[in-house]
């Protein structure tokens, strides 16, 4: 700040992890964003909650602060599904979890207000905060929370991905002009806006599960970027104001924030206290999307960064690859080419101008008609990408849905046998996460018969290319719906069918505002309305865990 002339930053952004400065961490895109928009930013990385000397570290800032529990909320960050605290952190330095608070935002607010003479405006961002801006069943406490907002007494809320809402925030405060109609932001009022909709209150979504339901599917309704409408919520005598989403980014816009210049690295200050892991798998990664258009019941994916899938240029990703070459540490592979499933790259509903459907979704049962799932443009892109100079391998790290390409007749083919020849590195990560029809109807999975399909076009390409590579598969235990039989009928069919010990068996987390915590919430299925099994014994989860992985006793 010093040799910059600064006085002090106009943004402090905080965050729950390590400062890395890399496209693939929240805190470090909108800072770049806010930095290109012209504003002074400082960033403070997991501060001492116990005194204000790290708070207070670079001064107070002249617009407002930013508060992120970091990447992953702080809660599943710390604790495991069955509520054991978690030993080891991979976003903070040296691997130990020592550096994150229980309820991150809310500390780092309440920490601000303590020490702070100053009375710039706290706002609130990340996953944390975006999946608990309304009032929400939380898995920790077993009870319904209000909006975070609230708890944290905080001033204002970004919801979804930041960066260009807190640019246009910065913008208005330094103009004086109102913040309050801006879309893709939540805060409190004491009386209603006009025009919006009133969702059930937090008193009565506590009162009653019909209640909590019919907020939830409000909720949803209000989330989609194309249609999405303001709505409130009561919260005793005042009112959460949720605006319309932030439109869905064009490919300009998404295409901008990847060519800010980044370090891909730790900042030196943390760097000094030890290595972060999340390092190893980001450095060198590019993101080719944002956007989910599966939106299984159970991720919070399509809740955050949208059910549209938005696709970046293949110039775009090409600069950033030459700027990875060019990377001293660079060794000549790119660990992934991908997003939050590696083969919606360039897919788009063909309708998306009307959002998103309430009668059906775009891959569940299965694929929509109305949906572009061509893998040719995906295809196109990993043979540029992997013949680019300096690049010796390019792999494809992320998961994807094999059901796109089954369904893609066209050329579905034509991009396995490119992915199998050159982008596997020995294992390719699919998610089948059930085999049994009606828990897979809970977390609106697709059937197996595609699995089969596209596990027998990947070990023929895999014969033909003289690979020796493997599908590794993803299953999920406990999920409400499931019980211990299901769980053994799904072991006899990866006997039968997969011929594997599987190792990838996660127990189901209930997380804020996704469709499976409401029916673990309820213990109802909230689109029939059917009572339904739900495990909340932990010995039990962690039984149907074991009998997956053969070690039940």
């Amino acid at each position: 700040m010093n040799s910059l002339g600064w006085d002090r930053p106009d943004v402090i952004l905080v965050t729950g992890d390590a400062y890395i400065d890399s496209p693939h961490i929240g805190v470090a895109v909108v800072g770049k964003a806010l930095v290109n928009a012209g504003f002074r930013v400082g960033i403070i990385s997991q501060p001492d909650t116990n005194s204000g000397t790290d708070i207070l570290g670079l001064g107070e800032p002249a617009l407002f602060w930013g508060v992120t529990g970091g990447s992953i909320d702080s809660m599943v960050a710390n604790y495991t599904p069955v509520k054991k605290r978690r030993k080891s952190d991979d976003y903070t330095p040296g691997g130990m979890n020592t550096r994150r608070p229980d309820r991150a935002v809310i500390v780092y607010t309440n920490l601000i207000r303590r020490f702070s003479q100053g009375t710039a405006p706290v706002v609130l961002g990340g996953i944390e905060a975006s999946l608990r801006r309304i009032a929400h069943y939380d898995f920790w406490s077993d009870s319904i929370r209000r909006s975070i907002l609230f708890d944290a007494k905080a001033d204002i809320l970004i919801y979804g991905m930041g960066e260009y809402p807190a640019v246009e925030l910065a913008q208005r405060m330094t103009s004086g002009r109102d913040y309050r109609d801006m879309r893709g932001i939540c805060f409190i009022s004491r009386d209603s806006p006009a025009g919006y909709g009133e969702i059930p209150s937090y008193e009565d979504v506590c009162a009653s599960r019909d209640a909590f339901t019919e907020m939830f599917h409000a909720f949803y309704r209000g989330n989609d970027q194309a249609v999405g409408r303001g709505f409130c919520q009561r919260h005793s005598d005042r009112f959460l104001v949720h605006n319309p989403p932030w439109p869905t980014l064009t490919e300009q816009e998404l295409d901008a924030v990847h060519a800010h210049v980044y370090e891909r690295e730790v900042h030196p200050h943390d760097l000094a206290r030890g290595q972060v892991k999340a390092m190893e798998t980001i450095r060198f990664s590019l993101t080719t999307h944002r956007g989910c258009m599966g939106r299984c019941n159970f991720c919070s994916i399509s809740v955050h960064e949208g059910a549209a899938v938005v696709s970046r240029s293949e110039d775009s990703i090409i600069e950033e690859a030459v700027r990875l070459v060019g990377h001293p540490q660079f060794k000549g592979t790119i660990q992934d080419i991908g997003g939050p499933t590696a083969n919606m790259y360039g897919m788009r509903c063909t309708r998306k101008a009307a959002g998103t459907c309430r009668d059906r979704r775009c891959l569940y049962p299965a694929p929509c008609p109305g949906l572009d799932m061509s893998h040719r443009r995906q295809a196109g892109l990993l043979r540029r990408l992997g013949a680019l100079p300096g690049v010796r391998k390019a792999f494809v790290a992320s998961g994807i849905r094999h059901d796109l390409v089954c369904a893609d007749t066209p050329h579905g083919g034509d991009y396995m046998e490119e992915l199998v020849k050159h982008h596997v590195s020995g294992q390719l990560k699919l998610a089948p996460e059930h085999c049994v029809p009606a828990v897979l109807e809970r977390m609106a999975k697709p059937g197996c018969d595609s699995l089969l399909e596209f596990r027998d076009l990947f070990t023929r390409l895999t014969r033909r290319a003289g690979k020796r590579q493997f599908l590794t598969y993803y299953f999920l235990a406990a999920h409400p719906g499931c019980t211990e039989s299901d769980m053994v009928l799904l072991r006899a069919y990866i006997d039968r069918h997969l011929k594997i010990t599987p190792e990838q068996v996660q127990i189901f987390t209930p997380t804020p505002s996704t469709y499976s915590t409401l029916m673990y919430c309820t213990g109802r299925d909230p689109f029939s309305g059917e009572p339904i099994h739900v495990e909340r014994d932990p010995r039990r989860k962690q039984r149907q865990k074991d009998i997956l992985t053969r070690k039940e006793r």
